[in-house]
């Protein structure tokens, strides 16, 4: 029985633009090092999901949530995503429980 504990972090641009007219150079490296982290995670089992709304404004946001061993663990998972960590996005981790899941196509 899997005894790890489900947190959501919601992340947003810190630049809003961004989604408008396009990512800096920088952004775009660290976007891309966000995905190829998050592709890590769910190989390993720690992420069920991650996405974002497809709208391009100031109300765009991702969510991903993933299983940790604790509260400190969970918080390391979201500090050490290379968008967080190098400013592109900010967020927030919460405790969370996946109630319902179905078919995702």
């Amino acid at each position: 029985m899997n005894t790890s504990k489900q947190y959501i972090y919601r992340i947003k641009p810190t630049r809003s633009d961004m989604l408008e007219t396009g990512p800096t150079e920088r952004e775009a490296a660290l976007v891309g090092e966000h995905f190829e982290y998050l592709q890590r995670l769910t190989a390993t089992g720690t992420v069920l999901l991650a996405g974002r709304t497809q709208n391009d404004d100031s109300t765009s946001f991702g969510i991903v949530i993933f299983r940790a061993e604790s509260d400190t663990a969970a918080q390391q998972v979201f500090d050490d995503d290379p968008a967080v960590a190098g400013g592109v996005f900010a967020g927030e981790l919460h405790p969370f429980s996946v109630a319902l899941v179905g078919d995702i196509d």
